[in-house]
Order: C-alpha cells, then structure tokens, then sequence
C-alpha cells in the first residue's frame, strides 16, 4: 500500500529521548504548538495552554523534579500542554480537558517527527507528585492544569519506529 506524508509520519513517530546539541528554533517551537492547537476538542472548547520552556535552569529544574522527564535536561526545549478548567466543555468539574489537551499532545509530537525533530510524551496528571513541581516552576494558576511535559531536541538517532500494528485488537461490527 503506498502511503501518503501523513502516514508515514504516523508510522514513523517514536519517542525520542536522547538529543545532540542544537538548538530548536523559536519558528519550529512555534510550529509545534500551532500543530497542537489545531487538534480537535470538545464543543470546539480548546481549552489548552503551552508553556515552552528553553531556559537551560528551568529545563534542569524540570528535569530534577519529574520522574520520567530526566532527558528535559539534555533538550534543547520542552513544550508543557496544559488544559485551563475554566475552559473545558463540562464546566470545571469536567476531565474533558484530559482528552482535548491529549490530541493537542499527539499532533505536536507528529509536527516534531514530521520536521525532523525528537519529543517525547512524559505524563504529568494525573500524578500530584509532578503536578505540584511543574506548577511551582511555571508559575501555573491553580485553575491551570499541566497534562504533560514534552521534551524537544535535535534527535541523536537510533530510536526506531514500532509497528504497533495488531489486528487481533480490530473488532468488526461486534467484539
């Protein structure tokens, strides 16, 4: 089957988390973030916010605090998607945020695999323990709330792309 541009972005999407040096241009964080916010969302709500980090302090601060985010160190960025419950379709005590601000996550990781970049999906909510130290370090209004924490970079290479591919997870017309 031939494959258009978006599919192989799709396919070929990976997490990256080692980066060379180099910089990312304020243009292609730009760019990222313009991918997200063209996701779709619940009654059109868009109720996302990006911090882009690209101060080496805050990356390592970040870094430090986060678990699973200890690349942020080496990145040359990191994009924090953040969901405003005041926003959200529901009304504030809604979890909609969650899946609006997971598409506006996907495309920006598509948008970086698409340009050549590396990024990498790391969880913040729903976990207080990395909710308090990016609030705390961004300065995040208690209405705002960080979903995840995207480190971005000029890949190193050698990650590859996993066919996730299973059809015994396709169910026809019943399960």
């Amino acid at each position: 089957m031939d494959l258009n541009d978006t599919l192989k972005t799709i396919f070929s999407r990976k997490s990256v988390r080692a980066y060379a040096e180099g910089a990312v241009s304020k243009e292609q964080l730009e760019m990222l973030v313009r991918a997200g916010m063209a996701a779709p969302s619940a009654v059109d709500q868009r109720p996302w916010e990006f911090v882009v980090v690209t101060e080496r302090a805050t990356l390592n601060a970040l870094a430090s605090r986060l678990p699973y985010a200890k690349m942020a160190a080496h990145a040359s960025a990191a994009i924090v998607v953040c969901g405003d419950l005041r926003r959200q379709w529901g009304g504030p005590d809604s979890v909609m945020w969650v899946i609006d601000c997971s598409a506006a996550t996907e495309n920006v990781l598509l948008a970086a695999e698409s340009v050549g970049l590396g990024a990498v999906w790391t969880s913040v909510y729903p976990y207080p323990e990395r909710i308090r130290p990016v609030k705390e370090i961004l300065g995040l209004h208690d209405y705002i709330q960080p979903l995840a924490l995207i480190p971005v970079g000029i890949p190193r290479g050698g990650e590859k792309a996993k066919d996730k591919w299973n059809p015994e997870r396709l169910h026809w017309e019943k399960w």
